[in-house]
């Protein structure tokens, strides 16, 4: 009885075409993989980028107030000090050691959301921030929406009505952009339309004196006021920041307008335009695509507004007597709390590449062109 070898070139075959087919099918989902990220590397690079900008501007910040003249410790002591409390006081403000220990323990802290306490009154600086900066922000949201709504018209003015006397004005104005600084408007503001006409509250703050503010839910005054169901807050705020959304809106709007009447103008003779004019298109067509294809601009300089407005309502806070940010950091400065000046300016700075990220990602999905890698024809 002869016995037969098995045969084994069938198995080998279907082996090496499982091989073949398992590398095939990871090189496909490594093609696919690459594919989606180069499709969406525009906005994926942009967000991943975030961290290392915002690590760049903390130990920038860091570095700048360290480098700052005079000894706060002193500033926090006086004159009368031994020599054991300065020790002390210099290790409690994070002082002490070299400076790059002094960065690597600031760096610890804010891994685990701490800003630290504030040196004046102990207070930790992230509490305080999360109770003074909802009506800072309420406020330049206020001014930059005015400013937004003021510009997008006077610009259609400007450019589609471009003969008319207002259209002028606005194209004046437009020119004069900065030209009067924000303190100034508001120095004249309240000597105008409250020490004189008696047409706006006194800046004395966010409510009238006798009024109970409503309970505090998110932080912002008019959310607040809405939820508690209290409209009599709700108009006694606006009314309140009527005279410094109207300085914003003065002070910021002009420039707005510039950018935007430039583009509109650059638009209005693009090829695209003419095209949609020989086509037969309608008239809000033709307007709706002009204003999208100079959007672009306008927007960048919108999120520009926001960190100037965002700065402007330090100083307005304090000339309307409105509490929020403006009086924490300036008493901090004058008293040298260092603490609350670097919790600022990283919560100022995280704010402002937030809104210029978003500026960014809002520019390349109106306009794909500006998306890395594309070429505009």
């Amino acid at each position: 009885m002869t016995v037969m070898e098995p045969d084994t070139e069938p198995v080998v075959e279907l082996a090496g075409a499982n091989t073949e087919w398992s590398a095939a099918r990871n090189r496909s989902v490594k093609a696919r993989v690459a594919g989606a990220f180069t499709r969406h590397r525009w906005w994926i690079t942009r967000i991943l980028a975030l961290p290392v900008h915002l690590l760049v501007f903390v130990i920038l910040t860091f570095l700048l107030v360290r480098s700052m003249p005079g000894d706060p410790v002193r500033a926090i002591l006086g004159q009368n000090f031994t020599p054991e409390s300065y020790a002390a006081m210099q290790e409690r403000m994070g002082l002490n050691g070299t400076m790059l220990a002094q960065l690597g323990n600031y760096l610890s802290g804010l891994l685990n959301f701490d800003l630290g306490s504030s040196l004046v009154n102990g207070r930790p600086v992230l509490d305080e921030i999360a109770t003074r900066l909802p009506p800072t922000l309420e406020l330049a949201f206020l001014g930059l929406g005015a400013s937004l709504i003021v510009s997008a018209v006077a610009s259609y003015i400007a450019v589609f009505h471009s003969r008319s006397i207002f259209a002028k004005a606005v194209r004046s104005y437009a020119r004069a952009a900065g030209a009067v600084p924000e303190y100034v408007l508001a120095v004249a503001g309240i000597f105008i339309f409250y020490a004189t006409l008696q047409l706006v509250p006194p800046p004395t703050g966010r409510l009238n004196i006798e009024e109970i503010p409503p309970p505090t839910a998110t932080g912002f005054p008019l959310i607040d006021a809405l939820i508690a169901g209290r409209p009599d807050a709700f108009s006694s705020t606006l009314e309140h920041l009527a005279l410094p959304i109207l300085v914003m809106c003065a002070a910021h709007s002009a420039l707005l307008i510039r950018v935007l009447v430039t583009a509109l103008d650059t638009e209005l003779d693009a090829p695209a335009t003419r095209f949609r004019i020989a086509s037969g298109a309608k008239r809000w067509t033709v307007v709706k695509s002009i204003y999208r294809r100079a959007m672009p601009s306008g927007i960048t300089m919108a999120g520009t507004l926001f960190g100037y407005l965002l700065g402007g309502t330090v100083i307005l806070e304090t000339l309307f007597g409105l509490s929020g940010m403006g009086k924490y950091v300036l008493d901090a400065v004058n008293s040298g709390d260092v603490v609350v000046v670097q919790g600022f300016l990283l919560v100022v700075a995280t704010l402002s590449l937030l809104v210029f990220l978003l500026v960014d990602l809002v520019n390349m999905t109106i306009d794909p062109r500006r998306r890395p890698g594309v070429k505009a024809e």
